[in-house]
């Protein structure tokens, strides 16, 4: 099995508060993993350590065989994390910000126009592109900010909330496009309110709270073993132990 993320033991302690009670997963390659659970579960606190933001209390988290702590270097090389809170430059047009990006990331300029015209292609804003990210949308933004979280090649992309502020439509349109650099090999740890979104895109999905990781699956399997019509419902099973 070719694992892209490996977390086992997983522990995070703020002083006296274990936001994170040695939980364990893996996502493999081309594989969309999706982590779901109520606010103050653990989700933001577990993403922000395996993007290297935080280091583990105790446990290890590799990311394409890195550990984040001791190569964190390189494991920012091999991941994008893109937060819900996420903003860019306001500024700059959208454009001059993927041109921006593709130059951090890239040495060779040839390749910085591919990924340039991948990103641009991939926001669907056209002639928007021209015009400063402050007369974006959020759903305009969020669009601009995921094709930047994928131009930059990660074998694992953090993608928390990642449809936040768009309408039925482009979400839609986002979603598909996960589910495509899926396929071609991008692995995607994501995290996300909307139960429907999570039933569309993901292979499998851990659902946590209060720091453990109680369960994962297939939403089939997770349907299917509290006697769920819906992913929504088997959610609200675990959670509150009914």
């Amino acid at each position: 099995m070719d694992l892209v993320l490996d977390v086992a033991g997983l522990k995070k302690k703020y002083k006296e508060t274990e936001a994170v009670k040695g939980i364990s997963f893996s996502v493999k390659r081309g594989e969309i993993f999706a982590l779901i659970g109520p606010n103050g579960a653990g989700k933001t606190t577990t993403l922000r350590v395996i993007s290297t933001l935080l280091k583990p209390t105790s446990g290890h988290v590799q990311v394409d065989g890195m550990d984040v702590v001791k190569d964190a270097i390189k494991v920012r090389e091999r991941i994008s994390y893109l937060p819900e809170e996420a903003g860019a430059y306001k500024n700059m047009t959208g454009a001059g910000y993927l041109s921006f990006m593709a130059s951090l990331f890239f040495d060779n300029t040839e390749k910085q126009k591919r990924q340039i015209k991948y990103a641009m292609e991939l926001t669907d804003l056209r002639d928007r592109l021209s015009d400063k990210i402050g007369s974006y949308s959020k759903g305009m933004t969020r669009k601009l900010l995921i094709a930047r979280a994928v131009m930059t090649e990660p074998v694992l992309a953090i993608l928390d909330e990642p449809t936040s502020g768009l309408d039925i439509l482009n979400a839609l349109e986002v979603r598909k496009t996960i589910k495509t650099l899926a396929k071609e090999g991008v692995s995607f740890l994501v995290s996300s309110h909307n139960m429907l979104e999570i039933e569309y895109i993901s292979d499998r999905v851990g659902i946590i709270d209060k720091g453990i990781l109680h369960i994962t699956g297939t939403s089939a399997e997770l349907k299917e073993k509290y006697s769920a019509n819906n992913l929504e419902e088997a959610f609200a099973k675990v959670v509150t132990g009914e």
